[in-house]
């Protein structure tokens, strides 16, 4: 059975095991031998890394074309309008073609968020959102680009789930090891 980790990656730690100029990295916080990340989270982003030492299993997980599900908590600048909301349930275009369509709604700020370090910059004039966004597919630093397409860039960016898998229990730089056969009952 493949061995499935999942970790909350804190903001500022590189989704890879090694790193050239000395950065913070996965090697940091999980000391498993022999498991690699199913996907990508970037650098300024927090939240859901997926660990797993089955290359199927990796693939089934990050692959696009399998279409597992991925939501995220996002915070962005000032209050999107129902139409803006109403253009990321349709898909954006990008540069590089047009989104799947997602899930979108605004939500409350998580109830059990933890602080960023550094802090997200606050203006005194400008009104932040939540949004929880929900796509599936994962093409670079795609959230970002599709909530500055509508007008509403991301401050904040916090990967909560990866298919059946949630960081529910998990504070930044934590990690667990979980059944794999969840993923396989999906199918």
């Amino acid at each position: 059975m493949a061995r499935i980790i999942l970790f909350n990656k804190p903001y500022d730690v590189l989704t890879q095991f090694t790193d050239q100029q000395d950065r913070r990295t996965l090697k940091d916080y999980v000391d498993v031998a022999a498991v690699y990340p199913a996907g990508r989270l970037d650098r300024d982003s927090e939240g859901l890394v997926i660990l797993t030492d089955d290359g199927h299993m990796q693939q089934r997980i990050s692959n696009p074309r399998h279409k597992l599900a991925k939501t995220y908590w996002v915070q962005v600048e000032n209050i999107p309008s129902p139409e803006a909301l109403q253009q990321l349930r349709d898909g954006i275009e990008l540069k590089d073609g047009r989104t799947r369509p997602a899930r979108v709604e605004p939500m409350d700020e998580p109830a059990d968020l933890w602080p960023r370090q550094p802090p997200i910059r606050k203006r005194a004039l400008i009104p932040t959102c939540w949004l929880e966004l929900t796509i599936s597919e994962g093409r670079n630093r795609q959230v970002r680009r599709m909530t500055a397409a509508i007008g509403h860039p991301t401050l904040r960016l916090i990967r909560y789930a990866v298919g059946p898998w949630t960081l529910q229990g998990l504070i930044p730089g934590q990690w667990r090891q979980v059944d794999s056969s969840t993923l396989d009952q999906r199918r």
